[in-house]
């Protein structure tokens, strides 16, 4: 059984950075994508950025230039370096891993608030 488990949220004031990162335990096969996604309340859960075993990204427009996703295949781990933040980044973040099967995982989700 697979397991994410993400860290690194918290409240940082606007203009500042923060880094998540997430872990996959459980089967140690690998993945095709893995990346974040973002829920804000009364919102839908949408992609904030992925990254391919091979190192394509895509991000949402709205963090490009300020987000930077990384991951290291042989450990399972992404990464998400989130820097210039603005209050509409607050959100429940989820890290997200898609097997070349098609089988899909996600983590629990971490709070990241922006605010002074």
């Amino acid at each position: 059984q697979v397991q994410l488990v993400e860290s690194g949220g918290g409240l940082v004031q606007p203009g500042g950075s923060l880094r998540l990162s997430c872990a996959a335990s459980g089967n140690s096969l690998s993945f095709n994508h893995m990346g974040w996604y973002r829920q804000a309340p009364g919102k839908q859960r949408g992609l904030v950025a992925r990254m391919t075993s091979g190192g394509i990204t895509n991000y949402v427009d709205s963090v490009k230039g300020r987000f930077t996703i990384s991951r290291d295949n042989a450990k399972n781990t992404v990464d998400l370096q989130m820097n210039s933040l603005k209050p509409e980044d607050t959100a429940l973040y989820y890290c997200w891993a898609l097997r070349f099967s098609g089988a899909e995982y996600w983590g629990q989700g971490t709070q990241v608030t922006v605010s002074s």
